[in-house]
């Protein structure tokens, strides 16, 4: 016997709606055996693009007209039917432009959308024009219903709605939701949602985080899951119902959980501290007592008896020794002032010396005061250090200023930079060369990029001998895999210009706009040469910024191309066909809006999009409040202007690394809201990294295994351990799985976008 199917539904309720919401929600669910054996169960959601009380109107009568027309007609199937309601809707709305203010576009921009889903039995009907979507959940994979009219709203001169059909089976969900809501939380979110939770806890959570985002307009949302039902009750309409409030916490008591405790805590340790401060005070002004007492002491003098006359004669000859020094000195001064070819400041050098003196004595109270016997404010209270350590440095640009030997500077300097180091979480740096190319080689080495490939190698762009090269990290040898010249067919590889990982295979785009896919055979470096077919990638131009990709299936080798195209203002998407032969179709725009892209250096996708625009860091998607915060170290180094960037974490997960070319550094940024975590730099006496060219993180294995940098320069490639110990030049040589990094997948800067657990897109 057949699994009869329950239907348990969500929608975004009336009352919860956005003040200006326009759209519009229709469940029918027939109670009459017939009607529901021949026309089924009816999902409709009516959508805008424009806010407002006529848009709203607009949407209710096509929602009206669309229900209405379709239980009415008799006279074909589903698909017939939905096609006729939806071509009443698109005449009615068109007939009453002026009153609903439709504008009067001719070209098919009119603002409306329709999402329709029709369920009969184990059938399930959907079709979408203009700004409404489909979405199918199956097996906790998202699928996006096809609509060959997506860019289009009603009213549209010419409309033919493409109704598609398949099956619906026990544990499928369904969501049909406005664009608007979509492209602000993301398709990941909606999938997430859906998959954990009751269709109308899924719609609740949904639509506060879409309100918490600050969204504004289209947010209609309606989601059913299917369930297997034993028998068949008269199923109800189900009605959104809402938690009781949680009661507060005691009047005496913290509402937090643990915040009592650990503010008791916090004040016992404070405590603590201020009592030992103080005991150690004590025993150093007693020990500095006791000092002085073995010290030596003069003996009081006899006292003697002067006569008056001796007395007086001393005090003449006194007056007269006065008196002379005083004509002396006076002469003296006339005749340098008078005779002299130069005046000497004399008192502005006097108070030169005085200044430059009292400068010293305060940088050493200050950092006296900051890091001491017992003392240390770096780790204790850095907010109360921080203006002790910004006027100490301050103070010794005015000692230098008056004259003060950089002898006695130049230690105090190094004391404070050391603190404002520690301040700013400053990690020193040991790397190791992996391999460096040949000197000699002709034409010169002039690396470009660098990626770790799905068998832990690594992969990098020669420009000099214009080819991909392969550095196998067990026997240090390289060998080349793609090269300018190399036939495959009747094609020829041009010089590589991008590379990426995309699942298994290691990517190539050439400087015509070719790509190139080479899969490995073994772990030797054989491997296979393949062209990926892009219908528009001629007309990208030379001018693409940055290529990306981003797994949706890894074990069969499936993943998205996303392009930085400056000429689109837009980051063009590629999804693949579902046998992984190519991309069959034309990039679609991931963005909600165009931007100028023609300062973006970097791409990074986790899930989310990252770019690297004139310096800074943005993330485009989802939209939002997030800022990447840089150290506040402005006072010891330039502002920070990033060129790259690399993660090897999952989406909200993790670091964010980035390159700082202005001051060669790296610093880590946190994902969750972009605060400051920690920046690294070269350890004294390591080379630099001013020259360089490209860099990827590789994440270790738990929590307490740091991370791998790889990076490369003009011609050699490094490691290295992201921590400050002496040990990490001993750890930084890599092996073939890096800090015990999950394979395939953390190659993780824009063009590593392969993750050991990918996750499906539209």
């Amino acid at each position: 016997m057949a699994v009869r199917l329950q239907l348990k539904l969500g929608l975004v309720a009336e009352q919860d709606r956005l003040p200006d919401s326009p759209d519009t929600s229709v469940i029918v669910e027939p109670s009459s055996g017939s009607i529901a054996r021949s026309k089924g169960n009816l999902y409709l959601l009516v959508t805008s693009r424009q806010p407002g009380a006529r848009a709203r109107d607009a949407a209710r009568l096509a929602a009206d007209t669309i229900r209405n027309e379709y239980y009415y007609d008799e006279s074909t199937g589903i698909r017939g039917s939905l096609i006729k309601a939806i071509g009443l809707a698109n005449k009615r709305l068109a007939h009453q432009r002026d009153r609903f203010n439709l504008g009067h576009q001719s070209d098919g921009a009119g603002p409306i959308g329709v999402a329709v889903s029709v369920v009969r039995g184990h059938e399930l009907y959907a079709a979408t024009v203009g700004p409404a979507e489909a979405y199918l959940i199956r097996q906790a994979r998202l699928s996006t219903l096809p609509d060959p009219h997506r860019e289009r709203g009603l009213p549209v001169a010419q409309l033919e709605p493409n109704v598609w059909r398949g099956e619906i089976n026990v544990g499928d969900s369904v969501i049909l939701v406005s664009a608007n809501l979509v492209a602000r939380l993301g398709t990941d979110e909606l999938k997430d949602a859906l998959v954990t939770l009751h269709p109308q806890s899924a719609i609740d959570h949904l639509h506060e985080r879409f309100v918490t985002a600050d969204g504004r307009g289209s947010d209609g949302a309606i989601a059913f899951e299917a369930t297997e039902q034993a028998i068949t009750p008269r199923l109800k309409t189900v009605v959104p119902v809402r938690a009781a409030e949680e009661a507060p916490g005691a009047a005496d008591r913290s509402p937090v959980p643990l915040a009592d405790s650990v503010t008791g805590g916090v004040a016992a340790i404070g405590a603590g501290a201020t009592r030992a401060r103080t005991a150690a005070g004590g025993i150093f002004e007693r020990a500095v007592l006791r000092f002085q007492d073995i010290l030596p002491r003069r003996r009081v003098g006899h006292r003697r008896v002067t006569p008056l006359s001796d007395r007086r004669e001393t005090q003449r000859r006194a007056a007269i020794a006065v008196l002379a020094f005083v004509i002396v000195a006076a002469g003296l001064g006339v005749g340098v002032y008078a005779f002299g070819e130069g005046r000497t400041p004399v008192a502005g050098a006097i108070q030169s010396v005085t200044a430059g003196q009292q400068a010293i004595t305060d940088v050493e109270q200050a950092l006296a005061r900051v890091n001491g016997p017992g003392i240390d404010l770096v780790a204790t209270k850095p907010g109360d250090a921080l203006p002790l350590l910004t006027t100490a440095y301050q103070k010794l640009g005015v000692a230098e200023a008056n004259n003060v030997p950089h002898a006695t500077v130049q230690p105090l300097r190094d004391r404070t930079v050391s603190l404002l180091d520690r301040l700013y979480h400053v990690v020193p740096v040991h790397s190791t060369t992996v391999y460096t190319f040949p000197a000699n080689a002709n034409p010169a080495a002039n690396l470009s990029a660098i990626v770790r490939g799905p068998d832990g190698a690594a992969y990098v762009i020669d420009r000099g001998s214009k080819a991909v090269w392969r550095i196998d990290l067990a026997t240090k040898r390289a060998s080349t895999i793609i090269k300018n010249g190399e036939r495959e067919g009747t094609a020829r590889v041009a010089t590589p210009r991008f590379l990426v990982v995309g699942g298994p295979q290691v990517v190539a785009v050439d400087s015509k706009n070719a790509l190139w896919r080479w899969t490995p055979a073994d772990n030797r470096g054989r491997g296979a040469l393949a062209r990926i077919r892009i219908p528009d990638a001629g007309g990208w131009g030379d001018d693409v910024k940055a290529v990306a990709t981003f797994v949706a299936n890894f074990n069969s080798g499936l993943f998205k191309i996303y392009v930085v195209d400056p000429s689109a203002q837009q980051i063009l998407t590629y999804s693949p066909s579902f046998d992984g032969s190519g991309f069959p179709q034309v990039g679609q725009p991931r963005l909600p809006a165009g931007r100028p892209m023609d300062n973006v250096t970097d791409l990074l996708i986790d899930g989310d999009i990252y770019v690297v625009d004139n310096g800074d860091i943005d993330r485009l998607i989802p939209g939002g409040t997030w800022t990447a915060k840089p150290p506040a170290d402005t006072m010891l180094r330039p502002a920070p202007k990033f060129a790259h960037i690399s993660s090897g974490t999952d989406k909200g997960t993790g670091n964010l690394y980035a390159f700082d070319s202005a001051n060669g550094r790296i610093v880590a940024i946190a994902k969750s809201d972009g605060h400051f975590v920690e920046q690294y730099r070269p350890a004294p006496g390591e080379a630099s990294w001013a020259d360089l060219r490209s860099f990827l993180v590789i994440p270790g294995a738990g929590d307490d295994v740091p991370a791998t940098l790889w990076w490369v320069d003009k011609n050699a490639f490094h490691s290295a351990i992201l921590q400050g110990s002496e040990q990490s030049a001993a750890s930084a040589s890599p092996s073939s799985s890096p800090g015990g990094s999950r394979a395939p997948s953390a190659s993780a800067r824009a063009s590593s976008a392969a993750s050991t657990s990918p996750a499906p897109s539209r």
